[in-house]
Parts: structure tokens; sequence; C-alpha cells
């Protein structure tokens, strides 16, 4: 890889709390290594249109403590076309722009690979709240949605102890039930329902009527957005039948995707962004940052695309052995 002098930085699809620290990692890193970085703002749409940005230390002052990201972000299906990735690279080509770093979920990564396979020098970073990015143990902006969840159906649980009411609890997670995994463990759920797993209304019901039966004044479900059938339709089927509780359906939405990024985002993705500007330094391209253990390494896009990542069996185990 030739020497380089200026790179560009996106964030593309989802939003996530920690995007923001990334960014300003990425930056300064940047800019200590004699590098001239310019903000891509849109993610790929901005990258086609030459929405670019030079960015200093003093622009990405003060976005630690900031959700959501101060380049914004979008869906962008002219990317996925050859003419849409030749006007990008047109675009690169008129600014200077000699690589390019992605902070994304699933889609932005496989435009990243696609932008590699150009023959950009590209670095991305995996940021979903979903948590559904195959070989880093975690990406950027699970930990702090996980919090906001949690933090609601505690004080949801309130609620339904007062009234004696089971509440079903969407988080989100189309295709990963990561989210709502976690959450029912951590909050003490009776069940949770992703969408990698199959239960029956019939299997639901009788959860809640258990929880009823032993005493409990409250029951909590979580359901992951991608569960089939969905939380409100679920909590219809279960209401017909003899459960004892009252039901009532919570759905989080996109509260789950703003906030304070926690300390844990802010460390997470400070050291994706530092070690991202560190990786291309060395030569290395068409890769991911990601965390194993302790350690942030990398892994090639490849990988990263054609596998998808797996739940837990053994978080199966600790919940059904605990919701008692």
């Amino acid at each position: 890889m030739k020497t380089l002098s200026t790179v560009g930085l996106m964030t593309s699809g989802g939003d996530s709390p920690g995007m923001n620290p990334c960014i300003r990692a990425v930056v300064r890193t940047a800019l200590a290594n004699n590098l001239r970085v310019m903000g891509i703002h849109g993610g790929f749409e901005g990258l086609i249109q030459g929405n670019f940005q030079l960015l200093g230390a003093r622009d990405v002052g003060g976005i630690l403590q900031h959700g959501g990201t101060i380049l914004q972000t979008a869906r962008c299906e002219e990317f996925t076309t050859q003419h849409g990735r030749m006007k990008a690279l047109r675009q690169m080509n008129s600014a200077g722009m000699e690589a390019v770093f992605v902070i994304g979920g699933d889609g932005s990564l496989r435009g990243a690979h696609a932008l590699a396979s150009e023959g950009v020098p590209v670095v991305g970073i995996p940021a979903s709240i979903d948590n559904d990015i195959y070989a880093t143990d975690m990406c950027i902006g699970v930990d702090t949605a996980l919090n906001t969840i949690v933090d609601a159906i505690d004080k949801l649980r309130d609620t339904a102890t007062s009234h004696n009411r089971a509440f079903l609890v969407e988080t989100m997670g189309r295709e990963c039930g990561y989210l709502a995994q976690r959450a029912g463990i951590i909050c003490g759920a009776e069940m949770a329902l992703i969408p990698e797993k199959t239960t029956t209304p019939e299997q639901v019901a009788e959860a809640v009527e258990n929880a009823y039966v032993r005493g409990k004044r409250h029951c909590i479900i979580v359901v992951a957005e991608g569960f089939t059938p969905h939380a409100a339709e679920m909590a219809e089927k279960i209401s017909k039948m003899e459960i004892g509780f009252d039901t009532r359906v919570t759905i989080l939405g996109h509260v789950q995707r703003g906030g304070r990024p926690t300390a844990f985002d802010r460390m997470l993705s400070t050291r994706f962004g530092v070690h991202a500007v560190e990786f291309l330094l060395e030569g290395k391209s068409d890769i991911m940052t990601a965390l194993d253990g302790r350690d942030i390494v990398e892994v090639p896009l490849e990988t990263v695309i054609s596998n998808k990542r797996s739940i837990s069996e053994e978080y199966f185990r600790i919940a059904t052995m605990l919701a008692r």
C-alpha cells in the first residue's frame, strides 16, 4: 500500500450510541499520524454526492457524551450498483481521498467490502445495537441500548406489580435476539422470545400462568421485534387464554438507539477507532476491527459478511433456570 495522506470517514446504516466517540478517536489518531481526515456526511449516499468536510481536532471536541453521529447516517441502495460505486470513486479521486473508514452494521460492512473490492483501502468498524455482527464479541452501541432497555423494564415492573399485570416488552432485533435474551436475564423476565428460537403462544401462556400460580405479582416477557408473532399479536393470543394476569404491551422502539453512550461503549468505540487507523497504517485493508476477549483484532470483511452470529445456548439455560 502506498503512503497515505488523506482518508475518509463515514457512519452508515442505523445509528448507535458510541459512534461519536469512535469518530473522535479515528480523527485524532489519524491527525497524530499526519493524515488528513475528510468526514463523509450521510454515509455511502454522501460518498456518492461528494458531501465531504475536512475534520480537525476541534471539530470532534466535546462529542464523547453525545449519542447519534455528527456525520449523520443513511442507507443507500445506489451504492449496491456498479454505477453508484463508480460515482463514489470519482468523488473520492476528485477530493484526493485515498482510503475510507466505515462505521456501521452488517449492510454498511458489506458496502465497505464492495468498496475494497474496487481497490480502495478500507477498514470497517462494527456499530450495531443488535450485536448481530459476526466475529466480534461486542459492537458499538450494544451496552448503551441494553442499559436503556433495562431501565425501561425496571420501571414497567413497578407498574406491573401495582396492577398485577403481565407486560410484553418489545425490543429491537429484527434477526438477532441478543438484546431481548440478555435483557430477559438481567431483568428477571419469565421469558425472552427471539427470532432464533421457536416459542408457541401456548408456551408463553403457560409461563405467564405459572408465574401467577406461584404468587408473583407481575410477569415480564421480553420480545425481540423479529420474533413471530409480534408482541402485540402474541399478547392478543395469550389474553384469550386463562393466564391470571391482565396483559399489556410496550414497544420500546427507537428510544433504544439514542442516549449518552455508557463508559463501556465510549471505551470500546475509542479503542476500535485507534486500532482502525493503526491497522490501516500497517498496510491492512478489507478488514474489520473486532473485540476478541479483551483484545482488539482485525478480521477479514469477507469472513464477517459470509457468516452469521449465533445465540449462545448457555444463556437459554441460565434464563430458564432463574425464571422461577
